[in-house]
Formats: structure tokens, C-alpha cells, sequence
């Protein structure tokens, strides 16, 4: 399987997405003009990675600013994860928060209590 790396931009994420390592990172702002669009490709390749996943996978969020749009895809994600998890695949979460924002915080809390996943909340 491919890795799958899109670039950030202004409005998007850097997603380095590496099946060979077992880590999915996405990082920056995520506030696409079309979140659905956006995420369609990173949500295909979540569940397509799950048909042969490595022995743990972890997830390293890194968002400085996220739309409703894209949060609701990104916990889309994470749905698939914990799915996964559920089966019995090892994962991880690691979402990052930088000290002052609280929204970014609130968010990863928020997450946290919807998955089931292992999922750290920390501060950089």
C-alpha cells in the first residue's frame, strides 16, 4: 500500500499517512472550503490500510485550527479506528494541543470521551 502524503496549505493539513510504519499524522490547519472532499481521500485510504495493518498503529494529531466540517471527518476517522480497536487491533491517539488553546483541547477531550481508543492529550 501506498503512503499517502498531501501537503499542507493554508486552509489544509500536512497528512503523511505511512502504512509501512504504522503512523498516521495529520498537522496544521484543517479548514477546507469542502471538508468531505477533502477527507474522502484520507478516509478510503484509513479503511483500506485496516485490511492488512502493522502491529500498532498511531494516530499523531496536530491541529492548530479545525472547522466543524473537518471535525466531524476527523472523528469519522477515528470511528474507523475504533472499529478496529474493538477487533482487536493495537492503537493509538495522540492528539497534540499547544498550552493557550483551549478550543484545539476541548476538541481532543470531546474525542477522547467518544472513542474507545488509548488516546493521550498532550501539550506542546
Amino acid at each position: 500500500m501506498k503512503k499517502l502524503i498531501i501537503e499542507k496549505t493554508s486552509n489544509t493539513p500536512y497528512v503523511n499517512f505511512n502504512s509501512k510504519t504504522g503512523v498516521l499524522k495529520l498537522e496544521g490547519r484543517s479548514i477546507p472550503e469542502d471538508p468531505d472532499s477533502f477527507y474522502y481521500q484520507i478516509l478510503d485510504w484509513v479503511t483500506v490500510y485496516f485490511l492488512n495493518p502493522k502491529k500498532l498503529t498511531i494516530i499523531n494529531m496536530q491541529l492548530e485550527y479545525i472547522n466543524s466540517g473537518s471535525s466531524k471527518n476527523i472523528l469519522d476517522i477515528f470511528k474507523i479506528i475504533n472499529n478496529h480497536y474493538k477487533e482487536g487491533k493495537n492503537c493509538l491517539i495522540n492528539w497534540y494541543y499547544e498550552e493557550d488553546d483551549e478550543a484545539v483541547y476541548e476538541l481532543g477531550i470531546h474525542y477522547k470521551s467518544t472513542v474507545k481508543i488509548p488516546f493521550n492529550i498532550l501539550q506542546i
